[in-house]
């Protein structure tokens, strides 16, 4: 059984040979562990692609998370000029924004040449009638009217086909090729309320849930519909599942009232919409405490939950979510990436991964993984504990 079926059977809730391992990697953990360059993983489809798959092979993982989309062939010639300041690497662009990048953390883009100004649309100024989706990982940032990269030219929201460029899919193409068809590929897309969040910046977006919900309404259902369009393109493009990143909807930025009201039901949506173009497995990443809102997480009829952050980080005891939930979604991570893999030793990733099979690989439907994810100074050693353990200790 290679990776890929592996992982076919467990999100399909069954027993494979093995428990299958899948972390997600901060991309800070590319940036330090491979010699591709941070500026080129960040920017370069071919450069994401090799990152991806040499770290895959390298810790035996069973998957892989797409969690940047392809770029620009012809991003280069969006570059004024570069340099370095204080161990970061700076980029003006043709527009006079700048990219401040570190080389163990994801980029920045301002609007400044200093590097302090970042840019975020008011509230007041969103017309919902002209969003479809808000990438926040496109190398501009976010823009709005949304565009893609430093041309200024605006997406055509009222032509949705045309709204994703070509090149959107090419870093799961290409990753497709590298692992010739034997590992597992998933691709990301932003839940609605995470694309308001990141469009808004956060406290600007928790604010609005109380001024005009009404409207929060209006731009979640146009972010909704961009949404399913780019999962349902991933689909058609190959992807093996599809994973709905909403970081901010736990406990700890908003109620599970509120989470009922601007989370579940755009999440179902979401889900049903894809599952329209190709019924592929589509999970939900939300970090933080969620333990309190595992059943509402269901309700939205997703396939399997990731993350499930253990105390200090969250609030989900793994015993007890597997209890609430059954074998009805597959389960992926819990197991601390801080204070176990980040800052423990190899021994205490064993124990706390015999911790985690034991409490959820009986029946199936398990996928051995860190909660969030991997530190970018996370030892390598420690993640290679992973694998091992699913090997020896990670049969059904």
């Amino acid at each position: 059984m290679n990776s890929r079926e592996r992982m076919a059977i467990a999100m399909a809730k069954g027993t494979p040979d093995r428990v299958p391992v899948m972390c997600q990697l901060a991309l800070g953990h590319y940036f330090l562990n491979t010699d591709l360059g941070h500026v080129e993983i960040w920017h370069d489809t071919e450069a994401f692609a090799q990152a991806l798959t040499t770290l895959q092979r390298r810790y035996g993982f069973d998957g892989i998370l797409i969690n940047l989309p392809g770029r620009d062939p012809e991003w280069r010639r969006q570059i004024r000029r570069t340099w370095e300041k204080d161990g970061e690497t700076f980029i003006e662009w043709i527009n006079g924004w700048v990219t401040k990048g570190p080389k163990d953390d994801n980029p920045h883009v301002y609007t400044d040449i200093e590097g302090e100004e970042r840019y975020f649309p008011a509230f007041e100024e969103i017309d919902p009638d002209k969003l479809l989706y808000m990438d926040p990982h496109d190398i501009s940032a976010i823009t709005y009217p949304y565009s893609w990269g430093f041309h200024g030219e605006t997406a055509p929201v009222d032509r949705p086909e045309e709204f994703f460029p070509p090149w959107h899919f090419d870093t799961l193409r290409r990753v497709r090729e590298l692992t010739k068809g034997e590992v597992s590929v998933h691709s990301e897309i932003f839940s609605p309320f995470s694309q308001m969040m990141e469009m808004l910046n956060y406290a600007n977006g928790l604010m609005a849930l109380l001024e005009d919900p009404g409207k929060v309404h209006a731009i979640l259902d146009r972010l909704t519909e961009g949404a399913i369009l780019l999962g349902g393109k991933y689909a058609e493009h190959g992807a093996d599942a599809v994973l709905v990143s909403s970081a901010f909807t736990g406990a700890g930025m908003i109620s599970r009232e509120h989470y009922e009201e601007f989370e579940q039901r755009y999440l179902r949506r979401v889900i049903e919409g894809i599952k329209r173009t190709r019924d592929i497995p589509v999970y939900v990443h939300t970090c933080g405490a969620i333990g309190d809102r595992l059943d509402l997480m269901e309700q939205a009829k997703l396939d399997g939950i990731d993350t499930l952050d253990p105390p200090p980080l969250g609030t989900v005891e793994l015993p007890r979510a597997v209890e609430l939930l059954g074998k009805r979604v597959f389960i992926k991570g819990n197991l601390d990436p801080v204070s176990t893999v980040l800052d423990g030793t190899p021994d205490d990733v064993r124990r706390a991964a015999r911790q985690r099979l034991e409490a959820a690989a009986p029946g199936g439907a398990y996928i051995l993984s860190t909660a969030c994810s991997v530190a970018p100074a996370s030892p390598p050693e420690n993640i290679m504990v992973l694998r091992e353990m699913a090997e020896t200790e990670g049969k059904y």
